[in-house]
């Protein structure tokens, strides 16, 4: 895994739900339970799933008490059977019964989102192409959901509009040409930057790459399971440029990503890895 997300960076989240959810207090667990009593918990995956963020979980439970104790039972991007225990606690039972549902939350979408990138990735895992997530993600959750495509097996795209270039089809609209903007791209970034250019079609990628484009995106050219229209791009990019990189996206699914890898291209991006990842079933048992 390429990082892993600093407590910084999500601890805003966490305050926020706990705000949406506790409020000022649990009215049932304050009227039902001993605020002393201490007890011990198990967080159980309900089917199979692939472990990621536990230590977001357990950040919620500290948020509001310090001297919660765990045992993880399972390690990130680890396989987990039906049944099996990812997370044990031990703290006051007014926490855990607060805390549940929040930090079964997020155990259910981050997981879920591994758990998805993983079946993806497992389609093509014998194949020399890289799948990689997008910015189709959650307001606030990005770094957290781009984290478990990693645990699933993908790869990241560019985090935010200020690490990567990424000439559009409105950027074109904009300026005039392809080649105008990438001109205007070489003028304006440091040397460090890649260019890359979204093509529709095979006058915008024989433009792209004579301009010095260093990769293209090939955009919206799969329908269903018929890749034709995407291999003949490929195959006419590769006769302008053997060394250009190559990124499909668009209309990619689970369904048909083994067909869209088979073109030939260097990776496939595709927003359903957190935009359309169901999330799992996960319960959390006092014990």
């Amino acid at each position: 895994m390429g990082f892993i997300p600093d407590k910084r960076t999500y601890d805003h989240l966490i305050k926020w739900a706990i705000r949406e959810d506790i409020g000022p207090y649990d009215v049932t667990t304050e009227a039902t339970v001993d605020p002393d009593r201490i007890g011990r918990a198990k967080i159980i995956a309900k089917e199979d799933i692939v472990a990621s963020c536990l230590f977001v979980a357990k950040d919620c439970f500290l948020t509001i008490d310090p001297n919660v104790e765990f045992l993880f039972c399972a390690k990130e991007g680890q396989k987990i059977k039906k049944g099996e225990y990812l997370l044990e606690i031990q703290a006051k039972i007014y926490t855990i019964l607060s805390i549940e549902r929040i930090a079964l939350n997020f155990l259910q979408r981050l997981c879920g989102i591994s758990t998805f990138t993983k079946k993806i990735v497992d389609k093509v895992k014998d194949l020399p192409v890289k799948i990689v997530d997008t910015r189709k993600t959650t307001p606030g959750f990005r770094i957290l959901e781009k984290y478990a495509v990693q645990v699933g097996g993908g790869q990241n795209h560019r985090f935010s509009l200020f690490d990567g270039v990424l000439i559009k089809d409105n950027h074109i609209a904009a300026v005039g040409s392809i080649k105008k903007a990438i001109e205007l791209c070489r003028n304006k970034i440091h040397h460090l930057f890649k260019i890359q250019v979204e093509v529709s079609n095979n006058e915008q990628i024989k433009e792209a790459i004579l301009a010095g484009a260093d990769a293209l995106l090939l955009d919206n050219m799969v329908d269903d399971t018929d890749v034709t229209r995407l291999k003949m791009a490929v195959d006419f990019a590769r006769a302008i440029s053997s060394s250009i990189l190559l990124e499909a996206s668009g209309g990619i699914c689970l369904k048909n990503i083994r067909e869209v890898a088979l073109t030939g291209v260097d990776q496939i991006s595709c927003g359903c890895l957190t935009h359309s990842a169901p999330s799992v079933d996960i319960s959390l048992r006092i014990v």
